[in-house]
């Protein structure tokens, strides 16, 4: 007969994966039980951008590194939505608990912080994914687009989910209220999704607005899941993966030690 655990032991192994896979699986279904809203609107306001850009360049105007300028945008505007919605999925899930006082419900189970960060960074992916699909299938042949290397796409896709879901960790964590994740969308993660090289080429900027594309981590998102996507990029698609990579690491690290004091999550 199997002798009781100790107080406090853990009872499940070094990694607590039935708890970690419950925590993924609640963040997904929460976006999935309003998917006219997490995934149906992200696809119309895709589709809207594409439509105002057509009618305001005119058909067969517009050319950007040997490519149509609607070409050119498509893998921009497809990943700046995933990224808003990686974000927007661990933000509000995370500051609701706060606000509603029960996320005392998310602390008490037997969860590390490393678990917890990996079930909501999950999550946020997870709608980042979801929103990836329907737009890449109905968006690339609409406009005609071969995607040249998918895997490398969404790598780099599943990559920036990444990283703009432990930002949207981050925020939640810090904000107290709504207002606060609001000001850090509209003011932080808004100018720097569209000043990203989402709609234009580095070489169409001047030398300072270029200098300053190169510190931002989405341009080498965005700028990565182009060369998936259509085989031409401002950069190199290495250098952009290896400081893709390396930003991801740090934000999840900075997540996981504010997880792991209960900075701003307990009383």
């Amino acid at each position: 007969m199997n002798e009781p655990s100790a107080m406090g032991m853990r009872r499940f192994g070094r990694i607590n994966w039935l708890g970690m896979k419950t925590l993924a699986r609640r963040e997904m279904q929460r976006f999935l039980s309003i998917w006219m809203q997490t995934i149906m609107a992200p696809l119309v306001t895709a589709g809207l951008f594409l439509a105002i850009f057509s009618i305001a360049i005119g058909p067969g105007r517009g050319e950007v590194m040997g490519f149509s300028y609607l070409h050119f945008i498509a893998p921009g505007i497809l990943t700046m939505t995933v990224i808003q919605n990686a974000f927007a999925n661990t933000s509000s899930s995370l500051l609701v608990s706060k606000v509603q006082g029960n996320i005392v419900d998310t602390l008490m189970p037997p969860l590390s912080a490393g678990e917890i960060v990996a079930g909501y960074i999950a999550g946020g992916v997870g709608r980042g994914l979801f929103v990836a699909l329907p737009i890449g299938l109905v968006m690339m042949p609409v406009l005609g687009i071969t995607v040249q290397s998918p895997l490398l796409a969404l790598l780099f896709i599943t990559l920036g989910a990444a990283l703009m879901a432990g930002l949207g960790l981050l925020a939640a964590i810090f904000a107290n209220k709504f207002d606060q994740v609001a000001a850090i969308s509209n003011f932080v993660i808004t100018p720097l999704s569209f000043l990203s090289g989402t709609f234009y080429s580095v070489e169409a900027v001047p030398p300072v607005m270029a200098h300053l594309l190169h510190w931002n981590p989405i341009f080498y998102l965005i700028d990565g899941v182009r060369y998936g996507v259509l085989g031409i990029s401002d950069r190199s698609p290495l250098l952009g993966l290896a400081i893709l990579s390396t930003v991801t690491a740090i934000i999840i690290v900075w997540c996981w030690h504010w997880v792991r004091r209960g900075y701003r999550l307990k009383p």
